[in-house]
């Protein structure tokens, strides 16, 4: 049985919504030109100022598309459905975002988006514009501890681009913004949980099969394996199992803050969202964790997936700073 879809033809539904994304959001945004899948930040490069370039597969929005703006991303490369994109969209993101400072990548960590941003990051180098890289690996499903190099970067996403594009909004040089970016992305810890498959726009068939009383623990954003299948449990019972291997890795002491996301993976409602954001308040005050700042909503999706995620941000005094730096993005802002 096939899904249903707001789309007019699947080929076409990425170009479609970032069409649609530049009628929306036209003080913010625009595409370079010749070039509709490098999506560039209206007031975010400037000269002097070391460039942040994020990207990868359409389907999770707002991630990417939506934290380009300025004080976060200067331009975002879009791929179709859960693809990398190509090198030369890249290649246009980082020659618009490029202001003689040299230019950051961040992507999630998928086989992917590292070779053809490695390609486009090659290509650049002829050219002059020296590009650094670092990858997000929050999500600790995905490997053990001892091998976070291998892991998926997933919602915390958000959390670590928010710092690194603070940084370069600040000035700070490129050394120092891939220092920020590396910190940012060890102390950020994510794991989710699917109740439901999504469909890709050119099948409208589910990407993965569950059955209608179970869940998966850790699966990715693209419908990876998780950790574990079972019995569709409670609110309490999810927030407790996320939250139980979430702050075993992240060993915070008594005092200490964070940064909170209960990320919707699609179709979950906020209703649901924050029926676990109580159960995590109510478990980070038992451990004696303060909650500096916290997001519910969609913000790193698969779709119309029905699941959440929830991530953790240890903070320090600087990632506290960089994460309240203003920022004015197409659908995300920061005061």
């Amino acid at each position: 049985m096939k899904t249903k879809k707001l789309i007019n033809a699947g080929d076409n539904a990425v170009d479609e919504m970032l069409e649609g994304i530049l009628c929306a959001h036209p003080d913010h945004l625009y595409a370079v030109d010749g070039m509709p899948r490098a999506i560039v930040a209206r007031h975010g490069p400037r000269q002097g100022k070391v460039g942040l370039v994020i990207g990868g597969g359409s389907g999770h929005e707002p991630t990417f598309l939506g934290f380009v703006g300025k004080g976060l991303a200067d331009a975002a490369a879009v791929g179709n459905v859960f693809a990398s994109p190509p090198p030369d969209p890249i290649i246009a993101c980082a020659t618009a975002a490029n202001g003689g400072a040299g230019v950051l990548f961040m992507y999630g960590n998928y086989a992917g988006d590292v070779m053809n941003f490695d390609m486009a990051a090659e290509m650049l180098a002829m050219d002059d514009i020296e590009v650094r890289t670092v990858l997000t690996t929050d999500d600790i499903a995905s490997a053990p501890r001892s091998q976070r190099d291998k892991r998926r970067g997933v919602a915390g996403n958000v959390f670590i681009f928010k710092a690194a594009g603070a940084a370069c909004d600040l000035g700070y040089s490129l050394d120092e913004v891939e220092r920020v970016a590396r910190h940012a992305n060890t102390r950020t810890y994510t794991m989710g949980v699917a109740l439901s498959p999504c469909s890709l726009p050119q099948t409208l068939k589910p990407n993965f099969a569950i059955g209608e009383g179970e869940m998966e623990i850790g699966m990715g954003i693209h419908g990876e394996p998780g950790v574990a299948r079972g019995a569709l449990e409670s609110a309490d019972q999810v927030a407790d199992t996320l939250l139980y291997r979430i702050l075993s890795e992240m060993q915070a002491d008594a005092g200490d803050r964070v940064a909170v996301l209960v990320n919707s993976l699609g179709s979950t409602p906020l209703m649901e969202l924050y029926i676990l954001m109580r159960r995590v308040s109510q478990r980070l005050d038992a451990a004696g964790l303060a909650i500096h700042t916290s997001l519910v909503g969609n913000y790193c999706t698969s779709l119309e997936m029905a699941g959440a995620s929830i991530t953790l941000m240890h903070l320090d005094d600087e990632l506290q700073r960089l994460i309240d730096h203003p920022c004015d993005c197409a659908m995300f802002k920061a005061r």
